[in-house]
């Protein structure tokens, strides 16, 4: 089976039999600014009620809601865990490739009417960027994790300088062939490397002039 790199490993054996994806993630995320350039983005990722259920499991007392300092340690797994694989977040500054930082702030919370577990984590560049153009894209390569933008106004800049702007732009709908393809068997046989669930992120875009 493959790896859920933001899961613990104990879900990838307890996750039902299902096509991809297997969890589904609803983005906001502000872009920060410091000095007129960015110097960070700070994540809120809010997991399906599936995954929810599994990471709130037992915790909570009397039935109550789980509470932040209860669902530290989870966030912190998290966090450890989406390490190695770049926190599924991909930047670009000017047209190049740029890289983040070791995470810090970092907090679960839980949403009592949805049911729904929400990371939080903010994202340090290692070289703040006064950038022109500055553009980010979050998704897992093999798509067993799809993230989405949330609706209305998901990105927001803040302290951005005077003129700059915000855009979010949608991936190429695929097309029937394209999407019969999408069953297990097809990421079963992707290649290592393969970076499919680029194809079917969102992409944020900061211009400024």
């Amino acid at each position: 089976m493959k790896k859920v790199l933001l899961l613990t490993p104990l879900l990838l054996w307890s996750l039902p039999a299902q096509a991809h994806p297997h969890v589904m993630v609803s983005v906001t995320t502000e872009v920060i600014f410091t000095e007129g350039k960015v110097a960070a983005i700070r994540h809120h990722w809010t997991f399906d009620d599936m995954y929810s259920a599994f990471v709130t499991a037992n915790l909570g007392q009397n039935g109550k809601d789980p509470t932040t300092q209860e669902l530290q340690p989870v966030a912190q797994t998290n966090i450890e865990s989406l390490k190695e694989y770049e926190y599924f977040t991909f930047p670009k500054v000017n047209g190049k490739k740029a890289a983040f930082g070791a995470p810090f702030d970092y907090s679960m919370t839980f949403d009592g009417k949805d049911k729904t577990a929400t990371l939080h984590f903010t994202m340090p560049l290692t070289e703040a960027a006064r950038s022109k153009l500055f553009v980010f894209q979050i998704y897992d390569p093999s798509y067993f994790v799809a993230f989405q933008f949330d609706k209305g106004d998901p990105v927001k800049l803040l302290s951005a300088p005077q003129g700059c702007s915000l855009s979010v732009s949608k991936p190429r709908p695929l097309d029937g062939e394209e999407a019969k393809k999408l069953d297990e068997s097809f990421f079963s046989g992707l290649s290592p490397g393969t970076d499919f669930g680029a194809k079917l992120a969102d992409r944020a875009i900061v211009a400024c002039p």
